[in-house]
């Protein structure tokens, strides 16, 4: 195998041991332990400051919590598709100019 096959593959690997063992292990705190940081944010903000008050409202509020976690999800997908969109049409350009320069040689 090649060097770069492993390096993919060592990769490949890392990312899955980041997304399964935090399931695995069932690591996180409280009732809720994967509730993310705006969560924890809040309830840091009312134990420090039980009388403030928001300066404003969310304009959707969702139904659920998994609602939410889908509306995220699609979020991000959303946002990598673009990303890759872009780099790809980046690369593409690129390298039609060097072909044109190769041509041009």
């Amino acid at each position: 195998m090649r060097r770069f096959s492993w390096v993919n593959l060592l990769l490949v690997l890392a990312v899955l041991a980041l997304a399964v063992v935090p399931l695995a292990f069932g690591l996180g705190s409280g009732e809720e332990p994967f509730s993310g940081a705006d969560a924890l944010a809040e309830q840091a903000i009312v134990d420090d400051h039980p009388d403030y008050e928001p300066w404003f409202s969310p304009i959707y509020e969702p139904p659920s919590a998994e609602m939410e976690s889908a509306l995220f999800a699609l979020q991000a997908a959303l946002g990598a598709g673009l990303l890759g969109y872009y780099f790809g049409v980046a690369r593409t350009r690129q390298r039609q100019r060097d072909a044109a320069g190769r041509q041009r040689s």
